[in-house]
């Protein structure tokens, strides 16, 4: 087990953490609420309206909307050209989420290697060329580079989450990873609005968006600068090594050292044992990845729904997730860092299952209101206690990899789940997509109450029973 992180080392790192993160989440989000008018100003300037096969050089993007077009006229139901672009926005962000998934246990493994902090500026240098090349994007090839190099390099929230579990004990674990879940809902409540703004300054006319790209990169690169001068090493094995060689300095002129350094290396050796795990990270994967696949489904077609049902437009919509938003921000800072993991992940699945089986039926806006209610407490528990799970059943050098598993399953689901959830939606309608995704929920809720169990160590804590050595060293 690694050395106890002192009060002061641990508040400074958080501190890193959380500003990082909100920069990056805001840089992130700043695209989200453009991708309508985004892809609707590349469709104008590279795709006709009628893509025909006679023209000489079709674009990419001519191309892609032609594939998405034969894909919507294949459902019994008409889609309304409205959603043309949706669809496309759905497309890529799919494509997002697989490279996500690819990339993701990749960039965990190297940061179990070669250390948080050289990972995370690794991430962050392909964050940088992401967005530059956003800026630069006058044409919609050079805009689905940016889209791929980000999902490949983005390992901000999972290496975050790595950082936080290195300096977090098992009582602590639980309010670290909420506060990973506070940037989250901050950015996610702001950081639209504000992209929205800064779209509407034009400073190129060959990029209408290049402001809002812009000020995306300079947070990027500020968020860089902030971490490689201010984010120390916080991976145990770095760390214990550069304490051994600080310790070793003074007193090398003799052999005492070098002997004591080998008694204790030794000794540490016959300390470390095989780590024990209560609960299979292939179980947490599987729950991440079939939790993901239905919630994301349904997260995709809510303005779908909202549409058809009561006629929202872009701004009531927006009002919606905003409120959502809030209130998820809300309880992870009052109430979700104050739960077990476990539990807070039962609490999460059980609200979504209640929300997915009232959006099936309801057909008031207060209904509307009250199922949003319902996925604001999911959002705000279910991902951050199954982050905090997984990292009690890692090791210390391998936490990294782990997580980076977990977000990988996550991204798996999540690139899936909008394209068939939408798919069902569009071919037997609203109370048939909802309930099988009702029942989805009810299956991973299976998994959640009868196989997942609550760590060794948070259990015996729980009941303030303490065995010493024969308990599970976190």
């Amino acid at each position: 087990m690694a050395a106890p992180i002192e009060p002061a080392v641990r508040k400074r790192v958080l501190k890193v953490v959380f500003i990082s993160l909100l920069l990056d989440l805001i840089s992130f989000t700043f695209i989200l609420p453009l991708f309508p008018s985004l892809l609707e100003f590349y469709r104008s300037q590279e795709a006709p309206e009628q893509f025909s096969s006679e023209n000489k050089n079709p674009s990419v993007l001519a191309h892609i909307l032609s594939y998405l077009n034969a894909y919507k006229a294949s459902f019994s139901r008409p889609i309304d050209s409205r959603y043309d672009i949706v669809l496309l926005g759905g497309a890529l962000g799919s494509l997002f989420s697989l490279l996500q998934a690819a990339a993701s246990p990749i960039i965990g493994t190297l940061s179990d290697r070669y250390g948080r902090r050289t990972a995370l500026l690794f991430s962050m240098t392909g964050n940088i060329l992401s967005v530059l090349l956003w800026v630069l994007a006058s044409d919609f090839r050079t805009f689905l580079l940016s889209r791929i190099i980000g999902g490949l390099s983005e390992g901000n929230v999972q290496l975050a989450i790595a950082i936080a579990t290195d300096i977090s004990d098992e009582k602590q674990r639980g309010s670290t990873m909420a506060l990973v879940g506070i940037c989250f809902s901050i950015s996610f409540t702001f950081g639209p609005a504000l992209g929205a703004w800064l779209s509407t300054i034009s400073s190129v006319k060959a990029n209408p968006f290049a402001t809002a790209a812009g000020f995306s990169l300079f947070l990027i690169v500020t968020e860089t600068i902030y971490l490689y001068f201010c984010l120390p090493e916080t991976l145990p094995s770095k760390v214990a090594s550069a304490k051994a060689e600080l310790n070793g300095k003074p007193n090398g002129t003799n052999g005492s050292t070098t002997k004591s350094s080998t008694k204790s290396t030794e000794k540490g050796v016959e300390k470390k044992k095989p780590f024990q795990r209560t609960n299979s990270h292939f179980l947490l994967n599987l729950t991440h990845l079939a939790f993901i696949l239905f919630f994301s489904g349904m997260e995709f077609s809510l303005p779908f729904m909202t549409f058809d049902l009561f006629g929202y437009t872009s701004a009531k919509n927006g009002r919606l997730l905003g409120y959502m938003g809030l209130v998820a921000s809300l309880l992870q800072g009052g109430v979700t860092r104050r739960l077990s993991p476990l539990l807070s992940v039962r609490i999460g699945v059980v609200s979504c299952l209640l929300a997915l089986f009232l959006l099936a039926r309801i057909n008031s806006v207060g209904g509307l209101y009250l199922a949003t209610t319902l996925l604001a407490v999911t959002t705000a528990t279910v991902v951050t206690g199954l982050n905090a799970l997984s990292s009690f059943e890692a090791g210390e050098d391998e936490r990294g990899g782990k997580l980076g598993n977990l977000r990988s399953w996550g991204q798996l689901g999540r690139g899936v789940g909008p394209l068939l959830f939408t798919s069902v939606y569009w071919w037997a309608g609203r109370e048939v997509a909802y309930s099988i995704g009702g029942m989805g929920v009810l299956a991973t809720s299976m998994i959640v109450f009868f196989g997942l169990k609550t760590p060794k160590g948070l259990e015996s804590r729980k009941i303030k029973d303490v065995k010493g050595a024969d308990e599970v060293e976190l």
